[in-house]
């Protein structure tokens, strides 16, 4: 089929395939420079023996015309004939040497009939008998006289084979230069793709972070040149995104398996308190009635702390897939007026805990869903109150800075140990290990509140030393923020 591409072809290395493309465009480009030079040739030596025969007729027509005989000088190899075309019929007549006429006159005698009957000077090409190609130049010595030279076309055509033969070897030899020679710089110049397809097949068994996984940049003109470099700088940095991709899947990945885990063994203490109170309480119904209201109660209790951990993660799933309905109802809060409620709430369920609020603004007024930011304050002020001993002082405070409104929650407890500080808003995560889940609680409550914050725009932060924590939470100010002077709570 025309066009289909032969599987020997396409089984053949790159650089072979361009050389051999590159050398049957330079076969192409040579067969039409050859022709087109060799054609060239032909018609120059054909216009300069016509001059020569123009030019030797003046002096021979003369002669004619003059002595009625063909005189002067002739040239060895040409035929010269003298017709007389009067009456529609070409008389020859007789030459003065028997070597001016050739076996086949019969071309000359039809020339000098076409002759007659033109006013201009006929010149043909026509093969005679046993004498080859020849150049027939006819003009009218005087009314009814034709006089007709011809030249033997022999030189030029072998000039034009020894031309053919010449450029046939010239061609031939610089195609195959160019072949060899172009193979040898497109190998050389695809060296860098190489260099791609080994890296790739050595990713699929080693370690993208290898050393081996990266093309080196070139510097000398050896490398392919600046396409090849661009090239080569985009295999790299794709490579690294790669590398940057698998390492933060694994990294999640690794994190979904201890969330999985410690949500796993955190709901299995609640359901196996839910069916041991279960068990007692149909023991209790059974065999002690009295007991029956106070079993109940505590498997109630089981159940809302077990509810209360669902919560927890369905609004940390909700919050991490960025739903488009995410639990967040924006509306314009005060923010010191959700600290003080968060404060009263405090002070009402721990009152041997100290806490003191300060307030810069009297009022500042946010864009802001206030139960889930009530949530964080209630978050970070139980944390407060869980990880540091009985009676120790807490304190919040609120202030503007720049574009941002900053709430703190501190207390002067023990600190967190500088190792613990950055993953305190991991899932499940306790600094203290052998803390009971009673007074320890889940390990979600600085998640969520960390994963409410980040949904408002905001950050939240964490500094601690020993005998003291500082909680640190900004939100975005905006334009609807009000702001005026000091105040205390």
């Amino acid at each position: 089929m025309i066009g289909r591409i032969p599987r020997g072809y396409r089984g053949l290395r790159l650089g072979t395939r361009l050389a051999l493309g590159l050398g049957a465009l330079a076969l192409v480009v040579f067969a039409v420079v050859g022709t087109a030079l060799t054609t060239y040739m032909r018609d120059y030596l054909s216009h300069q023996l016509d001059d020569q025969l123009g030019l030797a007729q003046v002096a021979q027509s003369k002669n004619v015309a003059e002595t009625g005989t063909l005189q002067g000088k002739k040239y060895w190899g040409w035929y010269y004939a003298v017709y007389d075309v009067s009456g529609g019929r070409a008389v020859l007549r007789k030459p003065e040497e028997a070597g001016d006429l050739p076996q086949d006159v019969a071309p000359f005698a039809s020339l000098a009939l076409a002759q007659a009957g033109t006013d201009s000077e006929l010149v043909r090409t026509a093969d005679l008998t046993g004498d080859g190609a020849y150049r027939l130049r006819a003009c009218e010595v005087k009314p009814g006289v034709i006089l007709i030279s011809g030249a033997p076309m022999g030189d030029i055509d072998d000039t034009v084979r020894r031309l053919i033969t010449v450029q046939v070897i010239a061609f031939g030899l610089a195609l195959l230069a160019l072949v060899v020679f172009g193979r040898r710089m497109l190998k050389r110049g695809l060296n860098p793709l190489s260099d791609m397809a080994h890296t790739a097949h050595g990713i699929a068994s080693h370690d993208l972070t290898e050393s081996a996984a990266r093309l080196p940049l070139r510097a000398d003109k050896r490398g392919g040149g600046p396409e090849v470099e661009e090239l080569r700088t985009a295999f790299n940095t794709m490579l690294e995104h790669i590398d940057d991709s698998l390492a933060v899947r694994a990294e999640a990945e690794q994190r979904l398996r201890r969330f999985v885990a410690d949500a796993s063994h955190e709901l299995r203490t609640p359901l196996m308190s839910v069916r041991g109170y279960a068990d007692l309480f149909q023991y209790a119904a059974a065999n002690a009635p009295e007991e029956r209201d106070k079993h109940l109660a505590r498997l109630r209790a089981e159940a809302a702390r077990m509810g209360v951990l669902l919560d927890d993660l369905l609004l940390l799933a909700r919050l991490d897939a960025a739903e488009v309905d995410a639990p967040l109802r924006m509306q314009d809060t005060d923010l010191v007026e959700l600290v003080d409620e968060a404060a009263a709430a405090f002070r009402a369920s721990h009152p041997q805990r100290p806490l003191e609020v300060t307030s810069g603004p009297p009022s500042l007024k946010l864009r802001l869903d206030p139960h889930r930011i009530r949530q964080v304050l209630d978050n970070l002020l139980t944390n407060a109150a869980v990880h540091t001993p009985a009676g120790t002082p807490v304190s919040m405070a609120v202030e503007v800075a720049g574009d941002q409104a900053v709430v703190r929650v501190a207390d002067a407890g023990p600190g967190i140990p500088a190792a613990d500080q950055e993953r305190v808003f991991d899932r499940f995560y306790r600094v203290d290990k052998a803390r009971s889940r009673d007074r320890g609680g889940s390990g979600l409550g600085l998640p969520v509140a960390g994963s409410l914050v980040r949904a408002h725009g905001g950050t939240i932060e964490l500094r601690s030393e020993p005998g003291s924590a500082v909680f640190t939470v900004s939100l975005p100010v905006g334009s609807r923020a009000l702001s005026s002077g000091p105040g205390r709570l």
